[in-house]
């Protein structure tokens, strides 16, 4: 289940739903293991800047926030699943939380223009990539950045959203 939320109401109607069902078609093409929730909040320059300066120590803005709520020792370890405790049990729908994403809708706006491509195509871009943040995925190393961003593109692709 995804919960969107858009408390400055940024994104119009029909981009709000392709930001919500973006999400929710990554995650059943990622096939997981359970029943999972995420929440996908949509801020602006400010709160995104804020949350960054509190949480990474950076006081810029950027372009989305990934927040794992389970702790993975590889890339979507079926362990981690198993060892949910229920700090990660969302008390509404007994699925587990795999955490929030935050995604700042102006940056992405500039980021759509500034790469050439659709507003959707960006959107959908930070949705997958911070999801995969939430799995456990990063790109710290060269290895971890060719293993997420081949996945990022595996699952663009299966959703037919090219650049």
């Amino acid at each position: 289940m995804i919960e969107f939320y858009d408390m400055n109401g940024l994104m119009d109607e029909s981009m709000a739903e392709f930001a919500a069902s973006t999400a929710e078609q990554a995650v059943k093409l990622l096939r997981l293991p359970v029943t999972t929730d995420i929440c996908l909040n949509i801020v602006t320059e400010e709160e995104i800047r804020e949350l960054n300066a509190e949480q990474r120590e950076i006081d810029k803005v950027t372009d989305v926030l990934s927040f794992p709520m389970l702790f993975f020792e590889r890339p979507m370890a079926a362990e981690a699943f198993a060892e949910a405790d229920m700090g990660s049990i969302n008390p509404e729908s007994g699925n587990i939380f795999l955490g929030d994403i935050i995604l700042c809708f102006a940056r992405a706006k500039e980021q759509a223009q500034e790469y050439g491509h659709s507003l959707e195509r960006e959107v959908a871009f930070l949705i997958v990539h911070s999801l995969l943040h939430l799995l456990g995925y990063d790109h710290m190393t060269q290895e971890e950045e060719t293993e997420m961003f081949a996945k990022q593109e595996e699952i663009l692709q299966e959703m037919n959203i090219n650049r």
